[in-house]
């Protein structure tokens, strides 16, 4: 152990059993918002666009990516981006597949680019832009955007609940909760993962999970890939539509390692850096483009299950990331995954959420920021109340649309804030 916190810093590799027990934990906490990007693709335009397995091996895929990159020093998981939901259907509109997955290459080649720039440019003005007044209430508006998602899991949302939801929803917090105040040896580590299995089981008996997918699902099966030259050639359609995208999600991107180095105690922006975290973040998004998949972005589930569990080590995110290609391959578990009723994935989300907005109190807390003067008083309040009031800006000329919302929206509002607003003269 290091002079942090962490039971399993960055560089230890736990035990065997613990090892896989963790990483099957990782790859619990981020399968379902991984599945759910193409599930809401494919829902809203009334055809498979995006594979379900595909998403899943990307995601590995790009994990490893992104370790490379980082030199294992950053212990960041990547999964299907959200930000990327509409322009993605706005875009099959107007091209089709092959103008989704093009535009989606380009957004991994301008994260490069934008690597490049950082690297020549160096990573002091970003924490210059971003001082703690600003990093806090950022933090804040990731968890708490993200609690409506826990909330319409568990069916709390609906004017009409069903006991068996609240049953399922209350086990999965309960033993998360119990086990991650109480826990000892193994058990302290992966009260996540036990969450789950026990609520999963209860909903089993409750006659809450459908097995049917299982059932007919084979012990192997190859992936619908969709490559470029062989389904596709390149589409530009669609690139004004989606490649302005990566200016916000890049904003979530160093949100997200400002975040995540609070909790392990480095300095991520520093150390691997930005230019080769957004190098491997766009490079992910590159090969999962290449292989008909949605684009890559850093995980706030991974970040919770990090901060919760204290368990940061570079050994649990690879597996986690093979495990996931290996799941992608394997009808069987892909299908047991999926079939994990919503009420389960909701009890332990409102741990998983809840932790980052806390965190990020914490560090305003820890930065001893003062609100005694108003300057701070009005970035963080302008923040939170833009970044939770479900505030979007939207601009659009001719193919071009670019909407800016959530947290990505409130850090620029705070940034252009903290600014031009003058000093308190003493």
């Amino acid at each position: 152990m290091s002079g942090n916190d962490m039971i399993y810093d960055l560089r230890d590799k736990p035990p065997i059993v613990e090892w896989i027990l963790l990483s099957l934990q990782r790859l619990c906490a981020i399968f379902g918002a991984t599945i759910l990007v193409p599930i809401v693709v494919n829902t809203t335009v009334g055809e498979a666009v995006l594979s379900v397995p595909v998403a899943l091996i990307t995601s590995g895929i790009g994990t490893i990516i992104y370790v490379i990159c980082t030199k294992g020093k950053s212990p960041v998981y990547l999964g299907s981006s959200f930000a990327f939901i509409a322009p993605m259907i706005a875009g099959f509109a107007l091209g089709g597949k092959s103008s989704i997955f093009s535009a989606l290459m380009v957004v991994g080649l301008v994260y490069v680019a934008i690597s490049l720039i950082i690297r020549v440019t160096g990573n002091n003005w970003i924490n210059k832009l971003l001082p703690p007044v600003i990093v806090g209430p950022m933090i804040m508006v990731i968890g708490l955007c993200l609690a409506p998602t826990a909330i319409q899991e568990i069916g709390l949302d609906q004017a009409v609940v069903s006991w068996k939801n609240i049953v399922v929803a209350l086990v999965a917090f309960l033993t998360t909760a119990v086990i991650a105040i109480r826990g000892r040896g193994v058990l302290k580590v992966i009260p996540f993962l036990i969450g789950i299995i026990v609520s999963y089981i209860v909903a089993a008996f409750l006659g809450m999970v459908d097995f049917s997918g299982f059932y007919a699902a084979h012990l192997f099966e190859v992936p619908g890939f969709y490559m470029p030259f062989v389904n596709y050639d390149f589409n530009p359609v669609a690139l004004l539509t989606i490649v302005p995208i990566a200016i916000v999600t890049i904003v979530e991107h160093i949100g997200d390692h400002k975040v995540l180095g609070e909790i392990i105690d480095r300095d991520l922006i520093e150390d691997p850096g930005l230019n080769w975290t957004l190098l491997g973040d766009g490079l992910a998004t590159f090969v999962a483009a290449l292989f008909g998949g949605p684009a890559n972005t850093t995980y706030g589930e991974n970040t919770s299950v990090v901060g919760l569990t204290r368990v940061a080590s570079i050994y649990v995110i690879v597996l986690t990331a093979i495990f996931a290609v290996i799941f992608a391959f394997s009808g069987h578990l892909t299908a047991l995954l999926a079939a994990m009723p919503n009420p389960v994935i909701g009890g332990v989300a409102i741990l998983l959420y809840g932790f980052i907005a806390v965190n990020g109190v914490k560090i305003l807390i820890q930065e001893d920021v003062d609100f005694n003067n108003n300057k701070n008083i009005v970035v963080a309040a302008t923040m939170l109340v833009l970044g939770l009031g479900g505030a979007t800006l939207s601009i659009a000329s001719g193919d071009l649309s670019v909407s800016i919302s959530g947290m990505a929206l409130a850090a620029i509002v705070g940034v252009i804030l903290n600014l031009i607003i003058p000093e308190r003269e003493e």
